[in-house]
């Protein structure tokens, strides 16, 4: 199959969207994710005991919730778009080890996720629409952060 520029352009600038967002979770950047969401998206993280909520709640989420971990990264790969005009859906692949403090230490875990996105192209720049998380597998995770 081959690509049209645009198609490759669209293709692109979506990873580089996810990429983004990666980054801006790991540098605890919360308010960031106003840029690269639509004003009336949806994120879903219930998979992974977080809320379903929009943007502007799920910073305060995180600004709260992620003070627990001291140390973690979001390694984002097997990026699949299915681009259709100025609107597109996306399945990416997410490894996230995590350190926690805990008594006496920290301890260490890791989830395998998946982001299911939609995504809009808004003024020649693509945005998330929505992004939900859905669970893979974990090692290690703590007890008290599983979802009921």
């Amino acid at each position: 199959m081959t690509l049209s520029l645009q198609e490759i352009s669209d293709r692109l600038e979506l990873q580089d969207l996810v990429t983004r967002y990666a980054d801006i979770i790991d540098r605890k950047a919360f308010a960031e994710l106003s840029t690269i969401f639509t004003n009336n998206a949806v994120i879903d993280y219930e998979a992974t005991g977080a809320p379903k909520c929009s943007v502007q709640e799920m910073v305060a989420f995180l600004n709260e919730a992620m003070s627990l971990f001291p140390n973690h990264q979001h390694l984002v790969s097997n990026t699949q778009f299915k681009v259709n005009g100025d609107t597109a859906t996306g399945r990416v692949m997410c490894f996230n080890p995590m350190e926690m403090a805990v008594e006496g230490g920290t301890q260490t875990f890791i989830l395998g996720i998946w982001y299911v996105d939609e995504f809009v192209r808004v003024d020649d720049r693509w945005l998330f629409a929505s992004r939900k998380q859905e669970a893979s597998w974990n090692l290690n995770f703590p007890d008290e952060l599983r979802p009921t």
